[in-house]
């Protein structure tokens, strides 16, 4: 059974967020809350949680998966990032945005999409990610908490935040919960590596954008 953690979702208890990021240093992975949906994470640089993740979500090692940054200064540290990309993710992050971008050899290459060497990459505008993230001085996984069926259908989209949690608490190591709702809106995804960038999925804040990138959806 997993350890629940309630915590403060403006001001997150450090005790609370020292307990957690220890685990993550030791392989455990999580159920979090983000600024768009609820999420199943872990420390980037354990191995063996990023597999466990993958076995999860059912996903195979050619698919990329997304992590979470503290700041653009942090982004740069796992992707080259452009001029062009650095004025357009200055204005909108912290945010709702998953940025493709070249990964650099800081981004393990289970994470990483194989074939076009990219990785996706978030700042997320929600104090218990950022508690985390300043805590642990990693990045972490974030990959949505919406898992599929035997058919490949996805029966937990859109479900209460109780029911969620007893649908996942015998797989992951932690639940995080901060009081609230979860949301069910997506990141949307912009493709820093074309010329010029652009959008490939409208989620949260796309509007936004519209004057800086193409539109691709």
């Amino acid at each position: 059974m997993a350890i629940l953690y309630d915590l403060h979702p403006e001001n997150p208890q450090p005790r609370r967020i020292d307990e957690i990021c220890d685990s993550l240093r030791k392989g455990a992975i999580m159920l979090y809350p983000t600024d768009t949906v609820y999420a199943i994470g872990c420390d980037l640089n354990s191995k063996s949680a990023v597999q466990r993740v993958r076995q999860l979500k059912q996903l195979s090692n050619d698919k990329p998966l997304t992590f979470l940054c503290s700041s653009l200064s942090n982004i740069s540290e796992y992707a080259g990032v452009t001029d062009e990309a650095y004025r357009i993710m200055k204005r909108v992050i912290p945010g709702p945005y998953t940025f493709l971008l070249p990964a650099t050899k800081a981004v393990p290459k289970l994470v990483m999409s194989p074939k076009r060497k990219t990785t996706g990459i978030r700042v997320p505008d929600h104090p218990i990610c950022q508690a985390i993230l300043t805590e642990l001085n990693n990045p972490i996984i974030s990959t949505s908490a919406h898992l599929p069926d035997e058919e490949g259908e996805f029966p937990t989209i859109g479900l209460e935040k109780a029911r969620l949690f007893d649908i996942l608490e015998s797989q992951v190591d932690m639940i995080i919960d901060n009081s609230l709702e979860p949301g069910f809106d997506v990141s949307t995804i912009l493709d820093m590596t074309s010329d010029p960038p652009s959008i490939i999925r409208q989620g949260l804040g796309w509007e936004a954008l519209q004057n800086w990138v193409t539109v691709e959806v």
